[in-house]
């Protein structure tokens, strides 16, 4: 069987879609991927004729994917199927017109049984994770087991992305992840959803043996381009003893500096000094809010000022780059409580601030409580992909919310340079203009580039990654 998977646009490496054409290709099926910045993807298929047609979308792309589904299905005919947090979370996308099925949660053993189930002529009926429509009636499955054991699952099919984007190909840094789920229930994500929906079937968090990770790291090593890891893990240092194997073989085996993520109450002086060890280069820390009342008894992070400034610290003093991440524009808060936020990151003083515009998901705890309680305007369709460029949120007047849409841009800048706080407190009083954005940009690309994900690219790689920047949402 031939199977097309279309993406957007490259900002990372697609990782789910690699692990499903690893079981695919290991299968004995056909591959391939179409990136829709880079080729016609309705073209791509009317050449190679796929059978199956593939997507996996997030919650603000949906629209996206389903107009593009619609106008392959008018010059192909192809099964097409949707996977990952949208349809998984929202599963009535099923309902969408020229949509035949939807995987929900972990996709591997899912889309080889439709896969080979398609090649052997059988009724798509009965398959575990998927809902299929058929003749205006929708059939509803149940979830199959969690894999406990990543260990088992092949490495991701990343020639399927390099053969499609030179780009990445040649990129010096490469991305990873080393397990799934997370053990805390922040309001604002969707894993505490997921665990609910694989309750009973599996471990909450499934970490990769260090022998696993540090063999698929050296086996991209020795094939591509490769100065900079990026581990994407949702948290990396949960495990101490984990650690403790990562940093005796990591800097023997592979020797490279890496990326990875941390939480607040995790971080203690061992921790960091294994991270060190093993060449962690930078790290990513969720700030989200300085209003502790909005941190703990909204978002439910159970974090304090105090633990968030002191991790920071320890994180600076090892020498190691901090990321903060923050969410501004929450629901019930103020441009108030975001200049709190502001004032909590220049205590902890990271090396570049990551600021995003709240988006209320629904189905998670915390997109739900802000429509019960009329903080939403407009529809699912009309959440942002970006998170960063405007809010769906409804405040206390309509300057307010255009003020903080234009703080977001500019917040960057005054963790940075905090003696700009009283400027840019000024300028958001401003029309929302294109400066802004340039300004975010332009910071954002040096900081992430220099400090965060710090390595020397060939001057085209440099040209080519500023373009690609500046270009994508």
């Amino acid at each position: 069987m031939r199977v097309l998977f279309i993406e957007k646009q490259i900002d990372y490496e697609p990782l789910g879609l690699l692990y499903l054409s690893s079981v695919l290709r290991e299968a004995g099926h056909e591959v391939r991927l179409a990136i829709v910045a880079e080729e016609d993807p309705v073209a791509a298929a009317c050449e190679w004729q796929p059978d199956v047609v593939g997507y996996s979308v997030y919650t603000g792309s949906q629209a996206y994917y389903r107009d593009l589904n619609l106008r392959l299905k008018q010059a192909v005919d192809v099964v097409s199927v949707f996977g990952g947090p949208h349809p998984t979370y929202f599963p009535e996308f099923v309902d969408e017109p020229g949509v035949d099925a939807i995987c929900l949660g972990e996709g591997e053993g899912a889309m080889l049984d439709l896969v080979q189930t398609l090649q052997a002529g059988k009724p798509l009926t009965g398959l575990q994770n998927w809902w299929f429509k058929t003749n205006g009636h929708v059939e509803r499955n149940p979830i199959r087991a969690a894999e406990d054991n990543l260990d088992i699952l092949p490495f991701p099919d990343r020639e399927l992305l390099f053969a499609a984007d030179a780009f990445t190909r040649q990129s010096g840094i490469k991305h990873f992840i080393t397990s799934r789920g997370c053990p805390y229930d922040c309001t604002y994500c969707f894993n505490h959803a997921l665990a609910d929906l694989y309750r009973g079937k599996g471990k909450r968090l499934r970490q990769m043996s260090v022998e696993k990770v540090v063999e698929e790291v050296k086996w991209v090593q020795d094939r591509y381009p490769m100065q900079f890891v990026v581990f994407l893990d949702d948290l990396f240092i949960v495990y101490a003893d984990w650690l403790r194997e990562l940093a005796d073989r990591f800097p023997r085996e592979v020797g490279l500096p890496f990326f990875c993520n941390v939480r607040a109450n995790l971080v203690t002086p061992e921790k960091i000094d294994l991270l060190k060890a093993a060449g962690c280069a930078s790290v990513g820390m969720g700030l989200e809010t300085g209003n502790a009342e909005l941190r703990n008894e909204i978002l439910k992070r159970n974090l304090s000022d105090k633990q968030i400034v002191e991790a920071s610290r320890l994180i600076r003093e090892a020498g190691i780059q901090l990321l903060t991440t923050n969410m501004l524009g929450l629901p019930g808060g103020t441009l108030e409580n975001d200049l709190e936020t502001l004032a909590l990151n220049h205590a902890c003083r990271p090396a570049y601030a990551n600021a995003f515009l709240y988006q209320p998901y629904p189905r998670t705890e915390l997109g739900e409580y802000a429509r019960n309680n009329g903080y939403v305007e407009g529809s699912l369709d009309e959440i942002d992909n970006s998170a960063w460029e405007r809010s769906v949120l409804r405040f206390s007047s309509a300057t307010e919310k255009r003020q903080i849409e234009n703080f977001n841009k500019l917040f960057a800048l005054a963790v940075e340079w905090p003696w700009l706080t009283g400027l840019v407190q000024r300028l958001i009083q401003w029309p929302a203009n294109p400066f802004f954005r340039l300004a975010y940009k332009l910071w954002k690309g040096y900081a992430i580039k220099s400090r965060i994900h710090p390595y020397r690219p060939p001057f085209r790689e440099f040209v080519q990654t500023v373009r690609r920047f500046m270009k994508f949402d």
